[in-house]
């Protein structure tokens, strides 16, 4: 029904195409509509499939695919066709090494009930020791907290008084310096780094000479007094 209907309004479309088109497109038109009718009444003939009988490949060709000669795809034809696959069912059995590789699996992936429960003791035991080593730590060094605060706080005090004394030390350098040139000296000049160093080394000197007398007093020790004559 469906055909008829396509060829008649294609032989409509032709009829209007030939009244109003020229020669030319008139000869287009009418290949067009053969071309139509001539698909639309094509009837192919059914394929001659088997279906019934199973696919067995043929594993000593060349066109079969590498996937179709493997054991597992024997395994896929002998649980769906049976005995009729004809594969024997002693060869789907796995090799001794693939077993021991099934067997290595299961129990990584699913070990007894005993393991299980060892496992699981292991486990608490470690998370309690690691927790029981923290809390000790965390002991120990809230007892070192006060200690620390205070020798955090000494080393502020002593960072501000160092600061403080550095200070002092420049303004006191920079005052000698003015004394000496009669007039305000750059710090970064190299006047005064002249003069700087110059101090330096007539403070080291003086410290030199004053531990080379302390060192010569304590090896003189001290003098015992004569004692007195009856």
């Amino acid at each position: 029904m469906a055909a008829s209907m396509l060829c008649g309004r294609t032989a409509a479309l032709c009829r209007t195409l030939n009244a109003i088109s020229p020669p030319k497109a008139v000869l287009s038109a009418n290949f067009q509509c053969g071309f139509l009718l001539q698909t639309a009444s094509y009837n192919p003939k059914p394929l001659k499939l088997n279906l019934r009988a199973p696919y067995i490949p043929d594993k000593d060709s060349e066109k079969t695919p590498e996937w179709q000669k493997s054991a597992q795809y024997d395994r896929k034809l002998f649980g769906r066709y049976g005995s009729a696959s004809g594969i024997d069912p002693a060869s789907l059995w796995p090799s001794p090494e693939e077993l021991d590789k099934i067997i290595a699996e299961e129990k990584e992936w699913h070990p007894p009930l005993e393991v299980m429960l060892k496992n699981v003791k292991a486990k608490e035991k470690q998370e309690t020791a690691s927790r029981l080593a923290r809390e000790k730590l965390i002991a120990a060094n809230m007892a070192k907290m006060p200690k620390m605060i205070a020798d955090w706080r000494k080393g502020k005090r002593e960072a501000k008084q160092k600061l403080k004394e550095e200070k002092a030390r420049r303004e006191k350098l920079l005052a000698e310096a003015r004394e000496r040139f009669g007039v305000a000296v750059d710090p970064r000049s190299q006047r005064f780094l002249e003069m700087v160093a110059e101090i330096e080394k007539e403070e080291k000197k003086k410290r030199k000479l004053l531990k080379r007398r302390l060192r010569e007093e304590q090896l003189a020790g001290p003098v015992t007094p004569p004692a007195a004559s009856s």
